[in-house]
This record gives C-alpha cells, sequence and structure tokens, in this order.
C-alpha cells in the first residue's frame, strides 16, 4: 500500500514510518519540522520506499508536486506541535495545523477515498474528574487555559473528523494518544521521561513537579505503532479509541525506577509545579483490546530500549 504519514518527523510519526516500510509499504512522509527532527528520518530518506516533503499542512496540498499523492490508500494524521513549553509560543500553530491542516488532510483523503487514522489526544479530557477515561467522556478543558491551544485544537480537529464521516463518507478514525515515549524521543522534549533521562545521563539531579504523586501511565512507541496500525486496518470509520498503557506509575516512582536503571547517583529533588498540571489520566482501553491489541512492552522494558537507544 501507498501510505501517507503527517508529522512524519517525531518520535511517533518516525517510528510509525520505520513499522510501515518493514511490512512493505510505501511510505511519502511530511514535516515542517517545527517540532520534529530530521535525525528521526536520516536512515529513511534513502529508503526506496519513502519519499519526504518538507512541507506545512496548513498549505493546499495543491503546492506538493504533481502525482506525489496518486495511489494513497491510507493515511495517518499524527501532524502538530507538541510540548508544555510551546503551549504559548507556537499556540498560533498548534490551532492552525488541528484546524486548516486537519481540514486539508480530510480534504486529500476525500479526493483519493483513502481511510485515515487521526491522532488526537488524551488533552481532550483536560484534568479530568472521571477515571479511568471512557471514550465517552466528554472531559474537563478550560477553553481559555494555558493548556487550550492544544487541548481545544484536538477537540476541534475531532469535530473535523466527525463531519466529514457523517457528511462526506469519509473513514475516519479517531485516536486519543495518551502518554507516549521511546526512541526518537527529542532532547528539547521536556517532558518527564525525555527530561529525567537526560539529567540522569549528565549526572544532573533528577527534576520532579511538586511532591511527585501525580499519577500518569507510559506507553512505549512500539505498542503505540502497533495501536496505530491495529485501528487503522481494523477500526471503523467514525469511531474513537483510547490508544496507550493502562498501568498506572506516580513520577516519583518513575524518577526512582529511572535512577536504579541508569545507575546515577544523582538526587532527586522536586521544582514548584505548574498550576495547570493535572493529576493523573488513565485510558479506559476497552474498545482497543476488543480489536486484539495489547500491551507487550513493561515500562522498565521501554525504559532499557530508550537508555540504550539515547547511547
Amino acid at each position: 500500500m501507498k501510505i501517507l504519514v503527517t508529522g512524519a518527523a517525531g518520535c511517533i510519526g518516525s517510528n510509525l514510518c520505520s513499522a510501515l516500510l518493514n511490512k512493505g509499504d510505501y511510505v511519502v512522509g511530511i514535516d515542517n519540522y517545527i517540532t520534529g527532527r530530521k535525525e528521526n528520518i536520516e536512515e529513511l530518506t534513502n529508503h526506496h520506499r519513502f519519499s519526504f516533503l518538507n512541507f506545512d499542512i496548513t498549505e493546499p496540498f495543491s503546492y506538493c508536486p504533481d502525482n506525489i499523492f496518486d495511489g494513497i490508500s491510507r493515511i495517518y494524521h499524527l501532524a502538530c506541535p507538541t510540548g508544555v513549553p510551546n503551549l504559548t509560543r507556537l499556540s498560533e500553530e498548534m490551532i492552525q495545523t488541528c484546524s486548516t491542516g486537519t481540514n486539508n488532510v480530510l480534504q486529500l483523503a476525500r479526493q483519493h477515498n483513502a481511510r485515515v487514522v487521526f491522532t488526537s489526544s488524551s488533552e481532550v479530557y483536560g484534568d479530568p474528574k472521571e477515571s479511568p477515561q471512557k471514550i465517552s467522556y466528554t472531559g474537563n478543558v478550560d477553553p481559555t487555559g494555558v493548556r487550550s491551544p492544544y487541548e481545544e485544537g484536538k477537540r476541534f480537529s475531532e469535530t473535523l473528523c466527525t463531519m466529514y464521516v457523517r457528511k462526506y463518507g469519509v473513514d475516519a478514525r479517531i485516536v486519543r494518544v495518551f502518554n507516549t515515549y521511546g526512541p526518537h524521543m527529542s532532547s528539547r522534549d521536556e517532558r518527564v521521561i525525555p527530561t529525567l533521562l537526560i539529567q540522569a545521563g549528565q549526572q544532573k539531579p533528577l527534576t520532579i513537579h511538586g511532591d511527585g504523586s501525580q499519577i500518569r501511565t507510559f506507553c512505549y512507541v512500539d505498542d503505540l505503532v502497533n495501536a496505530l496500525t491495529t485501528i487503522m486496518e481494523q477500526g471503523s470509520a467514525g469511531s474513537v479509541y483510547n490508544a496507550g498503557s493502562d498501568k498506572q506509575v506516580t513520577i516519583c516512582e518513575l524518577a526512582e525506577t529511572i535512577k536504579k536503571l541508569t545507575k546515577t547517583t544523582a538526587t532527586i529533588t522536586t521544582i514548584p509545579r505548574p498550576s495547570h498540571d493535572h493529576q493523573s489520566r488513565l485510558p479506559d482501553l476497552t474498545e482497543l483490546k476488543q480489536l486484539g491489541w495489547k500491551l507487550t512492552v513493561s515500562l522498565t522494558e521501554g525504559l532499557e530500549r530508550t537508555i540504550q537507544s539515547m547511547r
């Protein structure tokens, strides 16, 4: 198959492209490197079944080379700037990618009769008042809060996908991705796992926000990629799926695990916690598991693999 991946130079996107190429697919990757990295796709650029466009999807796809999308039958739409430090700096880009960009992708899918997996986010649940979060839960989101460019952007993208399914019959599925980690995480990424791993590698104190009692789940990227491909091939149009791990851990426990695995002598220290930081998120994975998916990589094994890749 010929498959389009937007956000191809990100952590998830680059690992997805590799998996698709290993299955024998032809892959067209798109990224404008706003938060993705060229290094993530360096090994892919010489692959005879991989094509890449340095392109901003908020621009019309008619600007792309002729025939580049001919034969596209699957689209994984992952493109969107991410990262807490970018919530203000790249807020406009987040909103534009989620609105104009997603609309452009859906128009392309309609034109080529291609199936779409849109990667939404656990951020659509905001600071949840229900746990675990079922796909029917509509969330607790502040539309003017600090996180709103990403939260509300993803929620609007979901609305666009649903509209294209209902009005135009586009075969689109929505995946709400929870915390994911693994090879190709950026050293500039200030999310907790890359931050702690980099600090440990540099023998610097491991910093956690507040008392570290926040509860998270962390999914190794291989399991997440498997979830995306499973939903693409076995999911149904218009459906929503949570994707991630349902194994909970506190941030304090995570820091202790990383300290043990890296054998660092650095101490664990606390820093002020952002006011918009949520206390916990936990996905209800019922719909995904009904497709036959299961978590295969434990947190310890995933961290060991990630540490090895960083070395």
